[in-house]
């Protein structure tokens, strides 16, 4: 057993300087020191010890000798490299190119600087901003009627499109110099939610036109005169944009579209002009059935080079005036009856001079970078936000509606089934909303956030469907029911839609969130890249050596981290100090290192096959995602004070996050191809096991309570939400009437009790009020109090009947009866 010391002695060295991150020179003076008081004291054999020494010294002195590392083992390792490594298509280096790297660098890096994410200043809306949301947005909210927009008119009614107009919504994101409010990310998500809650066809209206569009191209790319031209015209509505992208042969392979445009001269009003006739066939564009400007993305081609040498230009983009001769916008399309405009758009040698070119001839051939560079900012927003609106209205609904809704005599929130959907939709509330802020703030702060917004995009919607899923389940038949009083079927029928636009989710999670975050997040690989593309040989070997020597570093410093962490279950490790959160900070580091080392194995073994690797690599990105949702709720917590009453909406979301990053490296290991190494793998991520586990139940009878009773915690779930109780807002009018019913809940229970006893025997429920005021069961002031309630419960829970001629689209209710009850 002595023989095996010298051995021990250098194991735990190295554990500890790897874990630390200790660099070559401080493990290899540790490391001496440690043999030598093995050596001295450790009783091993003359033999062993000499052996120890020797493989010791040798591999020491090659690592730390720089010359002969580069000879032995750099240019073996760079020749081998330059066999296996990936190469990358022009689309995806544009992509890889596209964007910065903020928090989510962090979490590849296997220690996660947690001060440094701490430091960032919270999000904090202007006066100007919150002057905005409580005027104007709340006005429009008011005005919004859902079940006229969606099933009366399948638009928005002029007097909103009008005042939307006015207001200059479509101009969020448009600086004040151009006319528009130039309002921070933060203000234009808050928007967005809080239309969402309302109509997700008010939010889409909004949404696209301060997303990837005219606006922001133009904005980052427009030459002056366009600017001056167009953006004043877009932010009062004057002009209504699109964006045409998506071909019926090219949708998430956006580089392969058919269209195209070829440069050409024509007489126009007698004088010859060089332009581009367009030909091409767009669907599924928002807005376009209403738009007077007209965003296309086309390949340009100059076969009679009129403009240089390149006949094949390159992936354009063009503003395009509605009038233009040729173009035309088809009929619209009705995406699962949420009717935001939304149709195609089609021309065919459609004639446009070339300074419809946004940037002009100088961006000629640069369309899919502009797309790219954008696209990370407003899919950071516009999705992601308008789910977070949805299922916070969703959360607040269905506790308010749990707590009201009786059967079997007790709230049907005190059911531990109904217990359980209420766990899922409070803690997932918290998780939408957590990263949806978090990435608008990212975008505040100068980011250009590609990997996650894709996160943002894909999560927010996904769990968004899920949570809406659980709503409609316990609201039963009042949310099957469609009509004035429904304000969850739309929400419901409307998901797949966000799961689908800005990259389809099956896209976003197989291919694109690791796909991009493993290359563009790991602080060594692309680095390894551009180094072995230098032409000067030496200066190729030399970049390549200190660069893969510090990927060498970087992958056993992770192994060391996944070990300790994962044979301690996560209870080693520095973190910020508040007691109750260093639990979730150390789990999230944890599964960072996990993540890293298990990220730089899959890339070394499998190299370019990995991205065929779609399931492999979709369970990566899985655990990336979670990483930066934990990271995003521990944030918000944080910021918003630690407050105690929202514990139990973090845990129960830290610990579902957990739970998935662990299943999904589980899932990595399991279907790993290199068998050898997937054992060896496990055995240091799992080295006890997989232990983590979903909430518990206690944990979601604690989140399920805070939904049901007006709270701080629910406040801040809440934010954002209109809950003004106007007339077409009856989450508005359940919630005001939530604190009269808990407050009924004790007089109903004297009724309940003196009707078990005998005392009150009358058959209906009025009569029996009165008896209870005649025996004494309860006073004047307890009955005034019941039948407000009940009538306010009555109007809750019912449901909408038809004439089967008031159902015919389009068609009014003539009924005579009113769709709500009036605010008052």
């Amino acid at each position: 057993m002595t023989g095996l010391i010298p051995l021990l002695a250098l194991l735990t060295v190295g554990l500890a300087c790897g874990f630390l991150r200790a660099p070559l020179r401080a493990w290899t003076a540790a490391s001496t020191v440690a043999l030598l008081l093995a050596t001295l004291y450790g009783g091993a054999s003359w033999v062993t010890l000499g052996l120890t020494w020797l493989a010791f010294g040798a591999i020491a002195v090659v690592l730390n000798h720089r010359p002969l590392r580069m000879r032995l083992l750099s240019q073996p390792m760079l020749e081998t490299y330059q066999r296996i490594a990936p190469q990358l298509s022009e689309t995806e280096r544009v992509a890889l190119e596209a964007g910065t790297v903020g928090w989510e660098g962090e979490l590849f890096s296997g220690a996660p600087r947690w001060g440094k994410l701490l430091a960032q200043p919270a999000p904090q809306l202007s006066s100007e901003e919150k002057a905005f949301l409580e005027g104007p947005v709340a006005e429009v909210c008011a005005l919004l009627n859902d079940w006229e927009i969606t099933h009366e008119r399948n638009d928005l009614p002029p007097q909103v499109w009008d005042f939307l107009k006015r207001h200059r919504f479509f101009g969020m994101i448009i600086p004040k110099q151009y006319g528009g409010l130039g309002f921070s990310a933060h203000a234009h998500s808050a928007v967005l939610q809080r239309l969402a809650g309302i109509s997700t066809t008010a939010s889409s209206t909004v949404a696209v036109p301060n997303s990837l569009g005219p606006a922001e191209l133009l904005l980052h790319y427009g030459t002056e005169e366009q600017k001056n031209h167009y953006l004043p015209r877009l932010a009062d509505g004057r002009e209504i944009p699109c964006f045409g992208l998506t071909n019926p042969w090219a949708g998430s392979d956006a580089t392969s579209i058919p269209d195209f445009g070829v440069v050409c001269r024509q007489l126009v009003d007698g004088k010859e002009v060089l332009g581009l006739r367009l030909s091409f066939e767009k669907r599924y564009i928002t807005l376009a059935p209403v738009a007077t400007v007209i965003g296309l993305a086309f390949r340009m081609l100059d076969p009679e080079r009129l403009l240089g040498d390149q006949e094949d230009i390159g992936i354009t983009l063009a503003l395009v005036p509605r009038a233009t001769p040729g173009l035309e916008i088809g009929r619209r399309h009705l995406p699962l009856n949420i009717p935001f405009q939304n149709g195609p758009v089609s021309g065919k040698d459609m004639f446009v001079p070339l300074d419809c070119l946004i940037g002009g001839r100088a961006y000629a051939g640069q369309g899919w970078r502009m797309l790219v560079e954008c696209l990370s900012v407003g899919r950071a927003i516009s999705l992601p936000s308008s789910a977070t609106g949805s299922v916070r209205m969703a959360a607040i609904a269905t506790g308010a509606y749990a707590r009201i809704r009786k059967q079997f005599g007790m709230s049907i929130g005190r059911f531990e089934g109904v217990e359980e959907a209420l766990a899922r939709i409070g803690g997932l509330s918290y998780a939408v909303s957590a990263v949806s802020r978090m990435t608008a703030t990212a975008v505040d702060q100068g980011e250009k956030p590609a990997v996650p917004s894709a996160i943002a995009k894909y999560h927010a919607t996904e769990l968004g469907r899920a949570i809406i899923q659980d709503a409609m389940d316990v609201h039963g038949g009042k949310a099957a029911i469609l009509g004035p009083r429904n304000y969850l079927g739309r929400a419901w029928q409307g998901a797949p839609v966000g799961i689908t636009v800005e990259g389809a989710n099956i896209l976003t999670r197989n291919m694109i969130v690791f796909g991009q975050g493993a290359v563009r997040c790991h602080p060594y690989v692309l680095k390894l890249m551009r180094a072995a593309a230098l032409a000067d040989p030496q200066r190729r070997i030399d970049e390549f050596d200190r660069t893969v020597f510090g990927h060498v570093g970087f992958a056993v410093s992770n192994a060391c981290r996944a070990f300790v962490y994962g044979i301690t279950h996560s209870r080693v490790g520095s973190a910020p100090a508040d007691p109750y959160t260093r639990k979730f900070y150390r789990k999230l580091s944890r599964y960072s290192a996990a993540l890293a080392l298990v990220a730089d194995i899959s890339m070394l073994l499998l190299g370019g096959k990995l991205k065929q690797k779609e399931r492999l690599s979709a369970r990566l990105g899985d655990v990336l995602a979670y990483l930066y949702i934990g990271s995003a709720m521990l944030k918000r917590f944080e910021d918003q004070g630690r407050p105690e009453l929202d514990r139990p909406l973090l845990a129960w979301a830290m610990y579902e996050c957990v739970y998935r990053m662990q299943q999904a490296l589980d899932g990595v290991l399991r279907n790993f191809p290199v068998r050898p190494v997937s054992w060896l793998l496990r055995a240091l991520v799992f080295p006890i096991g997989r232990r983590e586990t979903t909430p518990g139940d206690r944990l979601g009878h604690r989140v399920a309570t805070l939904l049901m009773y007006p709270n701080e915690a629910r406040d801040r779930l809440a934010e954002f939400c209109f809950l003004t109780p106007t007339a077409f807002n009856p989450i508005g009018q359940m919630n005001a009437a939530l604190a009269a019913v808990i407050e009924a809940e004790p007089v109903e229970r004297k009724v309940a009790k003196a009707i078990r006893a005998g005392t009150i025997g009358a058959p209906t429920a009025d009569a029996q009020l009165i008896e209870a005021v005649q025996y004494g069961v309860i006073d004047e002031a307890e009955l005034a109090l019941l039948q407000r309630t009940r009538a306010e419960i009555a109007e809750i829970i019912a449901v909408d009947d038809f004439e089967t001629a008031d159902l015919v689209a389009g068609r009014r209710a003539e009924s005579g009866r009113p769709a709500l009850r009036s605010a008052a």
